[in-house]
């Protein structure tokens, strides 16, 4: 029994008792084998399909093996050859036969030169087979790798072997060109050996620190520049008006935004549509009125100190509609080719198709250069008609959006009778560049084309060039909604199962106004709304337009209120006081809401006061507040302290409720992914 100094003596003692005997045959059978499969391969498999990151490539080796494989060039090759190997041995005895050329001195020792080592296919075989068989290692295992792997990870490619260390700067050496060669030759794409020189465990930086870190999307889109709500002093300023809002673009494109693992911009978060993207079971309205509103009120979940007044609204639902008459205004600029771009927006479209009745109609109009109508107004019982004009869309040319709307707006108004709904949905990536393109002049072109009772929605497709900005505008002073797709998901969402909801209104212009008690409201902030937010007189003036509730729609606004001698007051009270409240302390606010029938050009008033004292809120309250404090966070809101994402998504968690389509299971996947990207 040998004697063994340390561990790393007995190890190597194992290695070589457990090395195979060598075997002649062996060597031969697997040598004849590895050729005839490198033989096979050559040029036998189909090339892989280009894509915009792997773009087809020229083929350059494989274009010099076919051209050496011609036989009548072998002749002029080997002349062209022996002219070459003539002239670059004249050029190098030339200096030795001047007479008076010194002789070359070096101080440096000659080095050899270093030549490729002869390789042992045989050897490489078993080895070469046992990655092959290994499946391409997916990245998120790249970016959790530990240390010691990292210097064992190579990846091959089309121009080569380099390592994950080649990546950020450092020098080390591939593996032999024949073991690559092999490789590559047998698909392998990451192969495992021995470490590199170079890289070791003590001087290599983690992988996870070395790859890009998510950040936050930066990109042409524009948003409107919307500063959070400030905190009102109710003594100063009771009275808090707005415009309702049941547009949902800011939830998908947030969605979006972490499907692609980066936060969205804070500007891109609209709190009020990341809560009204979600369907509630709120009390449905009794008798004739278009809709029904609820007020409760609870504990603030991020503040013990605060309360939260939840206002919801719930339309009432259309069992009979009227005849609809549509236009799809079409961006088919050049910039739409991306396949999130016009593709979806043709399969967006097709989908709706399936939701129309007979007596409807549809005409297509398409702007690039210029606009012009593709299809004249159709039954939507032809929609074999239909479909075969929007599959023969194609993307090319500039932007001419204000034309396009004009020509829209023109068809639509050829095709409006009395009784019926028409309706133009925009359908674009970006901006208008062509005609028109001042959101002034827009603003009022669409806001005279929507006296005459055809409306404006807008939905917005791809990334890099949405001007989410003048959606809101055109989509606000259009009486209709804004709405971003990123899927086709999405499109079934908005335009198949809320078809009725956004193309039928129950009521027009509603505006919400809320006067807060001095005597027991000490300050308060209203979560999101910034966009809608209007006058205090604005509220009795009927010419003030204001959004709209479709049929079934459900819409929520909630306000953090902070009680007088709660904990939580933030603001110091007036050396001089301020006008003296009434005393009465029952009341916690008194609500108006004003809305309009359609068509109607008076409005109407609904009143209610709103008692002191917190009430048992159900899950869908509850979840609401989970998602009015994810977008909170996504703006960095600091009003919500210590409350994190893991509270929001425990809330959100525990009131899902029915969720019969997953979205607010959704939502909660996207909450966890937020917080893995955030820096906090």
């Amino acid at each position: 029994m040998p004697e063994f100094k340390d561990e790393l003596d007995k190890l190597r003692a194992a290695l070589r008792d457990a090395t195979p005997a060598s075997d002649e045959a062996s060597k031969e059978a697997a040598l004849r084998v590895a050729e005839e499969n490198f033989a096979n391969l050559q040029g036998s498999a189909t090339a892989a399909r280009p894509t915009d990151t792997s773009p087809q490539r020229t083929g350059l080796l494989k274009g010099l093996g076919q051209m050496f494989m011609k036989p009548n060039l072998k002749p002029m090759m080997l002349a062209t050859s022996s002219l070459v190997i003539i002239g670059v041995g004249v050029v190098l005895t030339m200096p030795l036969m001047r007479s008076d050329q010194a002789p070359v001195t070096s101080s440096e020792p000659l080095v050899p030169p270093v030549m490729a080592p002869e390789v042992d296919v045989a050897a490489e075989q078993p080895a070469l087979a046992k990655v092959a068989e290994r499946p391409e290692t997916p990245i998120a295992e790249l970016v959790e790798a530990p240390l010691e792997a990292e210097a064992e990870l190579f990846v091959t490619g089309d121009f080569g072997t380099t390592t994950m260390a080649d990546t950020v700067g450092s020098a080390v050496a591939p593996p032999a060109p024949s073991s690559k060669r092999l490789a590559r030759s047998m698909g392998v794409t990451a192969i495992e050996g021995a470490a590199p020189s170079g890289l070791t465990a003590s001087n290599a930086a983690p992988l996870r620190d070395r790859l890009p870190q998510p950040q936050i999307a930066q990109s042409n889109d524009q948003f409107p520049d919307a500063t959070p709500n400030p905190l009102k002093v109710t003594s100063e300023e009771p009275v808090s008006t707005f415009s309702i809002d049941v547009d949902t673009a800011s939830y998908s494109w947030l969605r979006s935004s972490l499907s692609r693992g980066q936060l969205p911009d804070p500007k891109s978060v609209r709190v009020e549509e990341l809560v009204n993207y979600f369907p509630y079971a709120y009390p449905a309205p009794e008798g004739d009125v278009p809709f029904q509103q609820t007020v409760t009120v609870s504990e603030t979940p991020w503040s013990p100190d605060t309360q939260l007044m939840h206002i919801a609204i719930q339309g009432a639902r259309v069992e009979e509609r009227p005849p609809l008459n549509l236009v799809f205004l079409l961006d088919t600029s050049g910039s739409m080719q991306d396949a999130n771009k016009l593709p979806l927006l043709v399969q967006s479209f097709r989908l709706m198709l399936g939701q129309l009745r007979p007596e409807d109609e549809v005409a297509i109009v398409t702007y690039a250069g210029s606009a012009g109508t593709v299809l004249e107004p159709t039954k939507a019982s032809e929609r074999r008609k239909i479909e075969d004009a929007l599959l023969r869309l194609s993307a090319g040319g500039s932007t001419a959006g204000g034309e396009g709307l004009r020509a829209a707006y023109a068809l639509a108004d050829q095709m409006s009778r009395d009784g019926e709904v028409s309706r133009v949905l925009l359908a674009t990536d970006g901006d208008f560049n062509v005609g028109m393109q001042s959101d002034a002049e827009l603003k009022g072109f669409v806001e005279q084309k929507r006296k005459s009772g055809t409306y404006l929605s807008v939905f917005g497709f791809g990334r890099g060039n949405v001007n989410d900005a003048l959606m809101q505008t055109l989509a606000q002073n259009g009486n209709g909604q804004a709405a971003y797709i990123d899927t086709l998901a999405e499109a079934q969402k908005v335009l198949v199962d809320q078809l009725s909801g956004a193309m039928f209104a129950i009521a027009q212009d509603v505006k919400i106004q809320v006067e807060f008690n001095p005597a027991t409201v000490a300050e308060y902030r209203l979560i999101g709304y910034e966009t809608r937010a209007l006058k205090r007189e604005d509220f009795n003036n009927d010419k003030v337009d204001a959004g709209e509730i479709g049929a079934g729609h459900t819409v929520t606004a909630l306000y953090e209120v902070t009680p007088v001698g709660s904990d939580a007051v933030l603001t110091d009270p007036l050396r001089f006081g301020t006008v003296a409240a009434d005393g009465n302390t029952s009341d916690l606010a008194f609500l108006r809401l004003r809305y309009k029938e359609p068509g109607a050009t008076q409005s109407k008033l609904l009143e209610e006061v709103v008692p002191v004292g917190t009430g048992d809120v159900g899950s869908e309250a509850a979840f609401s507040a989970a998602i009015a404090g994810f977008g909170q966070l996504l703006r960095g809101n600091t009003a919500l302290r210590e409350w994190g994402y893991s509270d929001a998504i425990a809330l959100a968690n525990a009131n899902k409720g029915d969720d019969e389509f997953g979205y607010r299971a959704e939502a909660v996947k996207l909450m966890r992914l937020a917080q893995s990207l955030s820096p906090n």
